[in-house]
């Protein structure tokens, strides 16, 4: 019971300014000293976006549509999550000891707080972003199972904190508006999680010409195939069910729920729709990002 009470719900510590989960934060003093290789590969996105998706896809290029390599242990192992720290599983950066080149890494980090070595070494970014009224759904039902979280309460109260950036890696807005800017000084893949979905072919050979590698086209039919939502959701080595249940309760939500676009509007009610979308015009103003709400 020791193990529970200790990672149950801590409230969220602000690290420069950015709110993060409390274990996560305290990972990152070690993670200033990270030494990044130049042929590591990141993937960064904001929580709920699509991250375990394209580590896995980008996991079954690297074994070249290799299922059976793909089952060699669970995504966050061979993908090591590098502020990743819970009491009683390894860190990201402990697995990352292990991890032979050619590696690929995943972070959340906004880019205050990411590990200089990254950006001094050129290393490549597969970013993905995804439209912030399914993150904010998704991440609430997240916050819901994930218990290294504090408590969600409401899912109008959680909209507010999620409007206001006064969640675990705070603003959305900032974070999809910085890797954007980033794509002019750094080789930064930019994809969106709606266009994954609506062409995931199409978006793999974007991946597979910026990695600069080549497999043949029934390899890639066969890593659509494999990297469905369909087959990740039942894939223990993907679907985090692997994780202690005091950490992650998947019987109140599963990590892998639904994985659509659009969804937000069995959730939203007419008034917060309205609200979020005054929030967003005015933090999204002058950017020339443009998402989609719906498929």
């Amino acid at each position: 019971m020791e193990l529970i009470q200790d990672t149950s719900r801590p409230p969220l510590e602000y690290v420069k300014g950015i709110p993060l989960i409390k274990y996560f934060a305290e990972a990152l003093g070690s993670l200033q000293s990270f030494e990044a290789w130049p042929d590591d590969l990141l993937i960064s996105t904001y929580p709920k976006s699509g991250t375990t998706w394209v580590s896995e896809i980008l996991d079954l290029i690297y074994q070249r549509g290799d299922l059976e390599k793909c089952q060699r242990a669970p995504i966050f192992i061979r993908v090591p999550f590098l502020e990743f720290k819970v009491p009683g599983v390894p860190t990201g950066i402990e697995t990352l000891e292990d991890t032979p080149a050619p590696r690929l890494l995943k972070t959340h980090l906004p880019l205050t707080l990411l590990p200089q070595s990254l950006l001094d070494q050129k290393v490549k970014v597969v970013y993905v972003a995804r439209n912030p009224k399914d993150v904010a759904v998704s991440y609430y039902h997240f916050y819901r199972m994930a218990k290294v979280h504090p408590d969600p309460g409401t899912w109008d109260s959680f909209l507010e904190k999620f409007m206001a950036g006064e969640v675990s890696y705070g603003s959305w807005y900032q974070h999809v508006q910085e890797w954007w800017e980033l794509r002019h000084t750094q080789p930064v893949l930019y994809l969106f999680y709606e266009d994954i979905k609506e062409d995931p072919k199409r978006e793999i050979q974007k991946i597979l010409e910026f990695v600069g590698r080549s497999l043949p086209e029934e390899t890639v039919d066969h890593i659509v195939q494999q990297a469905s939502f369909k087959e990740m959701k039942k894939n223990p080595m993907t679907n985090y069910s692997t994780i202690p249940t005091d950490i992650m309760d998947h019987s109140v939500s599963a990590f892998m729920r639904k994985g659509a676009t659009g969804d937000w509007k069995s959730t939203f009610t007419v008034a917060q729709n309205e609200r979020f979308e005054a929030n967003y015009a005015t933090k999204m103003a002058g950017c020339s990002l443009h998402f989609r709400w719906e498929l």
